[in-house]
């Protein structure tokens, strides 16, 4: 942050700093810097979504992080990564998990807003995660693809603090307006959440 910038929160209360340091990161031309193809997730491809399925941002220094989203594509892991391609879909989730082997994708970065949800706010203060499959069949959630989000899911609520539980681990289908009805009944939920729990907390983390 600029000298300016610092001069001026050092005079107001921390609420009010943490307020203006937000507002300042989202003024056009301030932004973290960037790495072309660098993942967030250690293991992840990087397959970048079109840049008309998602805007840069600087989070959480411009939004706080405080939820994941679990979506279910309604088709398969390669359909998935053409349509978030695709300029013309306007939607791309952050990742994307294969049915078979729980292959991870990332085709935004985390620090970025993508357009996955169906609501504004929760596209800002959210990640969103997709899996391969239908809400149809159960037989889409295998226990590779379960244990490879739950890693996932576990390692974004360390890095940005918040718990690992159903209030901040929620269905596209729980998302305020949400037209969607994923990941649907056969999605397991008790099993999710307790894969998620047992993941190891990252070193220094505790968990929440």
């Amino acid at each position: 942050m600029g000298g300016g910038a610092a001069a001026v929160l050092g005079g107001v209360g921390y609420a009010q700093r943490d307020e203006l340091s937000r507002l300042w990161w989202r003024m056009p031309g301030n932004e973290k810097p960037r790495i072309e193809g660098e993942v967030d997730l250690a293991g992840a491809e990087w397959v970048a979504a079109s840049t008309a399925n998602w805007r840069r941002a600087s989070r959480p220094d411009d939004y706080t992080i405080d939820r994941v989203v679990v979506h279910v594509i309604q088709g398969s892991y390669e359909i998935a990564l053409k349509v978030f391609r695709d300029p013309t879909h306007r939607a791309a989730a952050h990742y994307v998990l294969r049915t078979s082997d729980g292959r991870v994708a990332q085709t935004v970065r985390e620090l970025d807003v993508a357009y996955h949800a169906g609501n504004r706010a929760y596209n800002e203060r959210s990640i969103g995660i997709e899996h391969e499959g239908f809400v149809d069949r159960p037989e889409s959630f295998t226990d590779a693809m379960y244990r490879a989000s739950a890693r996932i899911t576990a390692d974004i609520c360390d890095r940005y603090g918040f718990p690992r539980d159903r209030e901040h681990i929620i269905g596209h289908n729980e998302v305020p307006g949400a037209d969607h009805t994923d990941p649907g009944p056969h999605w397991d939920w008790d099993k999710y959440l307790a894969m998620v729990r047992e993941v190891p907390a990252r070193s220094g983390d505790a968990q929440v």
